[in-house]
């Protein structure tokens, strides 16, 4: 499939599996905005790197997840956005009675929040283009709990249930919502596949 002519918006994408879905974005002909909450030469070198090998416009915005301006102001800074993928997040580990405070709000803030906000943002540009496509990157934890996982299990929940509601409200138009969700994944063949060729 191509998506020549599309631009799609990845959240939590100079590593991982956020840069894994934007090289294959980019492959298949999209240009591509990438993000995380830090805004180093190498992040904008990194996005360099990948318009040069595809051929294809590819930017880095730097955004904080865990404020709603940002999650909203990096969509509005791309100017278009047809492809949203939701995927950043965070994780920490802890009993419910010993789970900092802090922590919960940053996860639920980051892993489910953000993509209410990205949503909400794109929606308007995909209905304006008469085509969207948003995906979120949810987690087998959206399906089934583990201990000591409280607020990452509840985000990713919940990043279900969003992604049910945002595809009742567009189920009439050209626009879809779906999510992912992924099991364990080994870092160092994440990383080994976003730097094949």
């Amino acid at each position: 499939m191509s998506f020549a002519g599309k631009t799609a918006l990845i959240t939590g994408s100079n590593s991982g599996i956020g840069l894994g879905i934007a090289r294959e974005l980019a492959r298949a002909g999209a240009d591509v905005v990438l993000n995380s909450f830090t805004d180093r030469p190498e992040d904008h070198a990194l996005a360099a790197s990948l318009a040069e090998e595809f051929g294809v416009t590819a930017r880095y915005i730097g955004a904080d997840m865990s404020k709603a301006a940002d999650c909203r102001r990096f969509v509005t800074d791309a100017g278009r956005c047809d492809i949203l993928v939701n995927n950043a997040g965070i994780q920490f580990v802890a009993p419910i009675d010993e789970f900092p405070v802090e922590k919960w709000d940053a996860i639920i803030a980051i892993n489910m929040s953000s993509a209410f906000h990205t949503t909400a943002a794109a929606l308007p540009m995909m209905r304006k283009a008469g085509w969207g496509r948003v995906v979120n990157i949810a987690s087998a934890h959206g399906l089934t709990a583990s201990p000591y996982k409280s607020a990452y299990v509840a985000a990713k929940h919940g990043m279900v249930g969003l992604t049910k509601v945002t595809a009742l409200e567009t189920a009439q138009e050209p626009i879809t919502c779906n999510a992912v969700c992924p099991g364990y994944v080994s870092v160092s063949y994440t990383h080994l596949r976003a730097h094949e060729t």
